[in-house]
C-alpha cells in the first residue's frame, strides 16, 4: 500500500484535517481525502486521526496510507457523465466536467473519464497505456473542458507526437486576481517540483521549460478574465505560472491560498474552452470550442457586479 508523508507548514494557523491531506496528496479530491481519513488511513502526529474537521496546526506530520487501485491491467467500464463534441473512427474530443478525474488514480478507481470511455468506445482498451487507455493529455479534476481522445493506435501515435510538438493548440479561461500588468505576454518559467512540498509544483531554477501565453479578455473591479495559451503542458502549469505573476486562479486553494470562489464557486475558475488541430488521419482542420459551465458563468457574473 502506497504511503504519503508530508508536513503542514500554514501559513494558516490551523486547516481542516481533509483539506490538508487532499493538498498533500496529489490527485486526491476533498471527497476522497474524507473518506481515507474516515476510515482509519490517516495519521497526524503519530496516532489515528478519523474525524475530517480536525484542525492540523502547522509543523503536524501527516501520514496517509492510500490504497492500491484496483486490478491495473483490466480497467472496468462505468457510466460517467461528459459529453462528445466531435467524433470519428479515429478520434473524440471530450467536454469533461468538473469532477471527473481523467484516469485512475489514488481515491479514483472506477470514476474517471477513462472508465466512460470504455463504456461506449472499448476498442480504446488496446490504445496506449492500459490505465489511461486513449488519453493523450490530460486536464485536472477541478478543470473543465475540452481534451482529445484517440481511438486508434496510429492516432494515438501522431496525436502523441504533435502534443510533444506543440501541433495542438490549447486554449484556456480563467479568471485571476488582480490582473497582469500588460494586456498580454508569456510567462517562461521552468517547473519542477516543489521542494518543499513534493506535493506540489513550483518555479525551479533546473524545472523542466514551461511557457505560457496570456490575453486579458476583461478587467473587473477585483479580477481580470485571461486567455491563456499552453506553449507546453506541465502539471499545474498555468496555476503556478499565474501564482507566480501575483494574479492567482480565483478559487485556487493550492497555487493562490483564495478563498471560496465569487458567487459560491467551489473551484478554480479555470476551463479548456479551445482545442484547434489537424486531424492526424484525414488532415482535416479542426477548431472545437467550449463555452463557460454554469459555475463558471455564475462566478463570472458576481465578479462584474463587484
Amino acid at each position: 500500500m502506497p504511503v504519503s508523508r508530508f508536513r503542514f507548514e500554514g501559513p494558516e494557523k490551523k486547516r481542516r484535517l481533509d483539506v490538508c491531506v487532499a493538498e498533500g496528496v496529489a490527485d486526491l479530491s476533498r471527497s476522497a481525502a474524507q473518506h481515507l481519513v474516515k476510515v482509519g488511513a490517516v495519521i497526524v502526529d503519530g496516532a489515528v486521526e478519523t474525524r475530517p474537521s480536525h484542525p492540523v496546526l502547522p509543523g503536524a506530520e501527516i501520514q496517509v496510507d492510500i490504497p492500491d487501485p484496483e486490478d491495473e491491467t483490466e480497467l472496468v467500464a462505468s457510466h460517467q457523465a461528459f459529453a462528445v463534441v466531435f467524433e470519428d473512427e479515429q478520434l473524440l474530443v471530450v467536454d469533461k466536467p468538473v469532477g471527473l478525474s481523467v484516469h485512475p488514480g489514488p481515491g479514483h478507481v472506477s470514476d474517471t473519464l477513462a472508465n466512460g470511455l470504455l463504456v461506449d468506445y472499448p476498442e480504446i482498451r488496446e490504445v496506449g497505456h492500459s490505465e489511461r487507455p486513449g488519453i493523450v493529455h490530460r486536464i485536472d479534476r477541478d478543470t473543465s473542458g475540452l481534451l482529445v481522445v484517440a481511438r486508434t493506435a496510429g492516432a494515438y501515435e501522431l496525436l502523441t507526437e504533435m502534443i510533444r510538438e506543440r501541433g495542438v493548440r490549447r486554449v484556456y479561461t480563467a479568471l485571476v486576481r488582480g490582473g497582469p500588468e500588460t494586456e498580454q505576454g508569456v510567462i517562461d518559467a521552468p517547473l519542477g517540483r516543489d521542494p518543499g512540498n513534493r506535493q506540489r509544483q513550483a518555479i525551479v531554477e533546473d524545472g523542466r521549460e514551461a511557457r505560457t501565453r496570456f490575453r486579458v479578455l476583461e478587467r473587473l473591479s477585483r479580477t481580470t478574465l485571461l486567455e491563456l495559451e499552453l506553449d507546453t503542458g506541465r502539471t499545474h502549469q498555468i496555476r503556478v505560472h499565474l501564482s507566480s505573476i501575483g494574479n492567482p486562479v480565483v478559487g485556487d486553494m493550492v497555487y493562490g491560498r483564495s478563498a471560496k470562489g465569487l458567487g459560491g464557486l467551489a473551484r478554480q475558475f479555470l476551463h479548456a474552452s479551445l482545442l484547434s488541430f489537424t486531424h492526424p488521419i484525414t488532415g482535416e482542420a479542426l477548431e472545437l470550442a467550449s463555452p463557460l459551465p454554469d459555475d463558471l458563468q455564475l462566478c463570472l457574473g458576481a465578479a462584474r457586479r463587484e
